[in-house]
């Protein structure tokens, strides 16, 4: 899968399990950077890019992709919680294997949202899921994949959203101390 939200932002894109659920949350415009999801032409843009199937998305079903891409950016986001559930129809299948899959189902936003739900439980399954976040900077928004050794990442990029804010509280506490 390839992931043009992410990696508009230089950033690499999470490890299988979580691809999709991070561009999905990198649709959001930041800076100079388009909302992905700003309209049905776009929307579909995008999608034909992140799934081989082709997703037909009506002015309804983008509102709801962009509903759930507000809820899911509010549970990656410490301090926030999600503003509603979502139900979407999938069905886990058992294959000759023996091995069971979930898989999505529905059609439009509906399908989108059970694909990256599908994600998203693979990755609260494989304790991936945690590793996903937004970056710290309240203006930047952008969702990366920590990949610390200890999971204490906190901003997207060190330096264009951490530097500037650690310089910033240094100042701040150089200006408390001689003020």
């Amino acid at each position: 899968m390839t992931s043009p939200a992410t990696t508009r932002y230089t950033l690499d894109p999470a490890p299988d399990a979580l691809a999709l659920a991070q561009d999905l949350l990198n649709t959001t415009g930041v800076g100079t950077q388009p909302d992905l999801l700003a309209d049905v032409p776009s929307a579909t843009g995008w999608l034909a890019q992140v799934l081989p199937d082709e997703v037909q998305l009506s002015a309804t079903d983008l509102e709801d992709l962009r509903a759930f891409r507000a809820d899911l950016h509010d549970l990656i986001t410490p301090g926030t919680s999600a503003t509603s559930v979502r139900h979407t129809a999938a069905e886990l299948v058992l294959g000759a294997d023996g091995v069971v899959e979930l898989r999505p189902g529905g059609g439009g936003a509906e399908y989108v949202i059970s694909r990256v739900l599908a994600e998203v439980l693979a990755g609260q399954q494989g304790d991936t899921w945690r590793r996903l976040k937004a970056c710290k900077n309240e203006r930047c928004r952008v969702v990366f994949y920590d990949r610390s050794r200890n999971n204490s990442g906190v901003w997207h990029s060190l330096k264009t959203c951490g530097n500037p804010a650690n310089l910033r509280a240094f100042r701040a506490r150089n200006k408390e101390v001689s003020g």
